[in-house]
């Protein structure tokens, strides 16, 4: 590994970082919050660590390769948890290890929080958490892809690396020219759905918060109980459109651009998702209706599509504690939170298309010793599914059992009841936000003891970056030349 041109990206992404703490720090000085020392503080320390390792860097221009990739991609995010946990912590609001578990659930859009009085904290940390939400819910990296040609690094790698999904394929030919559309894509969104709640009555600031929670699939509220803040079914309804358009393939979008409407609608991953979330939803309604829980079809539906769409998602918004639900409708949950949504959205969790490819190769193996001497091709939109595919597919899923089934193991080794271990492990590996029991959609992480923190902002990086990256990165052989 080339650790200078490491080095040199990862300056660009601490002054990125720095960039960003300034609207929350002009807004804290704005109202006069207890808060803007320390973004003040934290710029300075952001600048500062940029300079020195653009300085250790310099005049080194690389075209980088798979371990420059991994390693840009994973210290990224370590780099920019480090720094943008510092306004928590300088503010006395957290602990450094809360600060950093705080920054991580957003940058990673877990959505997982250590803040019991969300509404008592000052706006420019409430902006702060939104706006980690959305830097990290399109990525660091695409943001990077768009200026580092500029720089003279080529970045493929790193694309690679960090979109989240079972491919990344470019959508122009041009790789600076994908994240600049992707972006592009990514801001209409919020702009779209900030402007549709300030309609629903909500203020300019818990519209913009709530919308980059909302397109990042992330789940930081302003508010303590979440959208149940807002009884508006409108604004509900406008939040489980734009949860549900968040989880779709950006790439698609992409299509819808360029007119090729029946590309779209073909595809395959989409029509999964939007199939599995009606019948989840409307098999979670029934129940719901017949349990008395809601009064009336359309607080059923509208309640329960919010719920499917937002732990699908991995958005992690609530409007009701399902702790309380019946538990047939928890175990539909739990199954939503290992699926997650398409690869190439925001979303997290194991991506609706594995699970496709998998279902493909269990039906040509099946088809295989029913016809032995037939030659059957798993397919996926017409499409052979490449061996490589099918392959990290199915390593994927190995490889998440294993550090699921660890960091579970680890987790009740330190008291912690089986169902809230299970379910915290869940929530964080698939970058969901609440679980069930202790860590369900009313409480938070604040109880946990620090060791579990740590380790569960490992499982929200290993989770928002596919598991390899994050692996790899504590392999000997990826710094060896």
């Amino acid at each position: 590994m080339r650790i200078k041109a490491v080095l040199k990206v990862l300056s660009f992404i601490s002054f990125i970082v720095a960039l960003a703490m300034m609207p929350p720090y002009f807004l804290a000085l704005f109202d006069g919050s207890y808060d803007a020392n320390a973004f003040a503080y934290s710029i300075i320390a952001s600048i500062t660590m940029g300079a020195v390792l653009s300085f250790i860097s310099r005049n080194n221009l690389f075209n980088l390769g798979i371990r420059e990739g991994v390693g840009i991609t994973g210290f990224s995010w370590i780099v920019a948890s480090m720094l943008g946990a510092l306004p928590y912590w300088l503010s006395g609001d957290a602990s450094y290890t809360d600060a950093f578990f705080e920054t991580m659930s957003g940058f990673t859009t877990t959505g997982a929080t250590i803040f019991a009085e969300i509404e008592e904290l000052p706006r420019g940390l409430l902006l702060w958490r939104s706006l980690t939400h959305w830097m990290g819910g399109m990525g660091i990296i695409v943001l990077s892809l768009a200026v580092l040609p500029f720089l003279g690094v080529s970045g493929m790698e790193m694309y690679k690396a960090e979109v989240p999904g079972v491919t990344a394929e470019k959508i122009t030919p041009r790789l600076h020219q994908t994240a600049i559309r992707l972006w592009s894509i990514y801001i209409a969104l919020t702009f779209a759905e900030t402007i549709l709640l300030l309609f629903g009555g909500m203020s300019l600031f818990d519209a913009f918060a709530h919308s980059c929670s909302t397109i990042a699939t992330g789940g930081f509220s302003t508010k303590n109980n979440s959208i149940a803040y807002f009884t508006s079914p409108y604004i509900q309804w406008v939040i489980i459109f734009f949860m549900f358009a968040s989880g779709v393939n950006f790439s698609l979008y992409f299509m819808l651009l360029q007119k090729k409407f029946r590309d779209f609608f073909k595809d395959e991953e989409l029509r999964a998702y939007c199939a599995i979330t009606v019948l989840a939803a409307l098999s979670m309604s029934v129940t719901l209706y017949f349990a008395g829980m809601f009064n009336g079809i359309e607080h059923t539906l509208r309640r329960t599509f919010f719920h499917v769409i937002s732990v699908m998602t991995t958005t992690g918004f609530v409007v009701e504690d399902y702790n309380l639900w019946p538990e047939f409708t928890k175990f539909i949950i739990i199954i939503l939170m290992l699926m997650g949504a398409s690869g190439g959205s925001t979303g997290g969790g194991c991506k609706v298309s594995r699970f496709l490819i998998l279902g493909h190769q269990l039906k040509a193996e099946i088809s295989r010793l029913l016809h032995p001497r037939a030659i059957i091709t798993a397919r996926m939109n017409g499409q052979p599914i490449p061996r490589g595919t099918l392959q990290s597919s199915t390593a994927f899923f190995i490889l998440y059992s294993l550090l699921f089934a660890g960091a579970t193991l680890i987790t009740t080794a330190f008291g912690i009841d089986v169902l809230t271990a299970f379910t915290g492990v869940l929530t964080c590996l698939s970058n969901v936000g609440p679980g069930l029991n202790a860590l369900g959609p009313v409480e938070n992480f604040a109880w946990l003891p620090s060791a579990i923190k740590w380790l569960f902002s490992f499982c929200m990086l290993a989770g928002r970056l596919e598991l390899f990256a994050v692996i790899l990165l504590i392999l000997p052989g990826t710094y060896r030349k």
